[in-house]
């Protein structure tokens, strides 16, 4: 039975709550424009939405806009909506929406006050509060790119706006041009959550940052949920902060007890950065972790990154999974080889590691590697992987570890491949790959 089947098939007084889940437009045009549905349980009944818009396009562009038009049924449709989440806690499943009047003018409400969402830019987050919800008091948005606005229409008071979360994914250098005003324009706000990556010119953010320019600034703030990472280039600095400073600084910091923060410098690409963050954590994304990573668990986190400039062990792989059980997206960046690998191999002693099992990992990034980091992941003694993983990796290197697509160690994990993205090199025809990779979709992109 199709949703709309069951929805007209009895009267339910006591249903004021949907859940659709993986949702076309086609499905969503159907059950929106029901006459006796949207006349009725839809306009008079339903205070809480929760839905999910499938995400099987292939073309972002044709995706965007499906998931528009879905979005400009919704409000007209629930016209007594009091929560609204359009958002999917599975980071593969979640589609960015695009919002403007040109593109959504039916997508404002007086009745909503929750809105959990993501969004593509900074634009469409100050579109969200500046415009179509007069009585939103909570937004959560998670946003795609934070990058200059092209135009800041509205720069008033936000009084109604008692609970704000952002985060984003990807780094941004606009964090006092675009986060700090609008977090001040929150006079009122009693509940934050900021998890961002940040570029900057001189100082890390810390305790003493987020005290003088965040809860100094809202008086009535009660908590403060936080992920920051700060990144900037080493110039011509003498004395860098340690860990011990930044952690100085959090010592009068409310709930001092549960904030955690450490320092990375690279010599080699004259980097440093700083990771600090309460903990536990509600954040989705961990970025740029290296081998000082402190441990911990971290269930809300989709998204992980791994870069260092020291080899990354066995063990260190094991840490990170048990730290974030559901990781969908591995990133990895190391070209230094593993110290431990050769006398595991001269020892016969591959048997003897720990299998690691990457149970809700999608999605694997192994481009800029040592060739260790692509034997830990394609070697079924050391990984586990589930069915249906899309690899980026680089033809050359897999080529070179898989020995032409010959080799048994890596046969079975690449048998679970059902997506690669070859880089580095134009198509070819190669039956030995397609063999190799039996259920994969296989693309090339060229130069990296």
């Amino acid at each position: 039975l199709s949703m709309k089947n069951i929805l007209r098939a009895a009267v339910y007084p006591n249903l004021y709550g949907l859940s659709l889940y993986n949702i076309d437009e086609e499905s969503a045009r159907c059950l929106f424009t029901d006459e006796i549905l949207s006349s009725g349980i839809f306009k008079n009944q339903i205070t809480t939405l929760f839905i999910t818009i499938d995400k099987n396009n292939e073309f972002y562009e044709e995706m965007i806009l499906s998931a528009t038009n879905i979005c400009n049924h919704i409000l007209t449709v629930f016209t007594s909506l009091i929560y609204l989440t359009l958002y999917e806690s599975s980071y593969k499943k979640r589609v960015p929406l695009l919002f403007d009047d040109a593109f959504l003018p039916t997508f404002r409400s007086s009745t909503l006050l929750k809105l959990k969402i993501r969004v593509q830019c900074f634009d469409d987050c100050l579109y969200l509060l500046d415009g179509p919800f007069n009585q939103l008091h909570t937004l959560c948005v998670d946003l795609v790119h934070i990058n200059q606005p092209h135009e800041i229409k509205n720069q008033g008071n936000l009084p109604n706006l008692k609970c704000f979360s952002l985060s984003c994914n990807l780094g941004t250098n606009y964090y006092d041009e675009l986060i700090l005003p609008l977090l001040h324009r929150m006079s009122n706000l009693e509940q934050l959550g900021l998890y961002v990556a940040i570029f900057i010119d001189t100082t890390f953010i810390d305790g003493n940052h987020l005290k003088k320019n965040i809860i100094n600034r809202m008086s009535r703030l009660n908590q403060f949920k936080f992920y920051i990472r700060s990144f900037m280039h080493i110039r011509n600095q003498v004395n860098f902060p340690s860990t011990e400073d930044i952690q100085r600084t959090f010592i009068d910091f409310p709930n001092n007890n549960n904030i955690i923060s450490y320092v990375d410098y690279f010599s080699e690409a004259k980097q440093s950065q700083c990771h600090i963050y309460s903990y536990p954590s509600f954040m989705p994304y961990y970025g740029n972790i290296t081998n000082n990573f402190p441990g911990g668990l971290f269930k809300y986190v989709r998204v992980v990154s791994l870069f260092d400039e020291h080899p990354f062990e066995h063990e260190f792989f094991l840490r990170i999974q048990e730290s974030f059980p559901f990781m969908e997206q591995l990133s990895v960046a190391n070209y230094k080889s593993q110290n431990y690998k050769q006398s595991y191999e001269s020892n016969n002693d591959n048997r003897n590691l720990s299998l690691i099992e990457y149970s809700f990992l999608g999605e694997l990034v192994i481009l800029n590697v040592h060739d260790d980091y692509i034997e830990q992941f394609l070697f079924n003694t050391k990984t586990y992987l589930q069915n249906n993983v899309l690899l980026h990796i680089k033809y050359e290197s897999l080529k070179r570890v898989t020995h032409n697509f010959t080799r048994e160690d890596t046969r079975i994990n690449c048998a679970k491949i059902n997506e690669l993205k070859l880089y580095d090199k134009t198509k070819c025809s190669n039956s030995s790959l397609q063999e190799y990779f039996p259920y994969a979709k296989i693309s090339y992109t060229g130069k990296l």
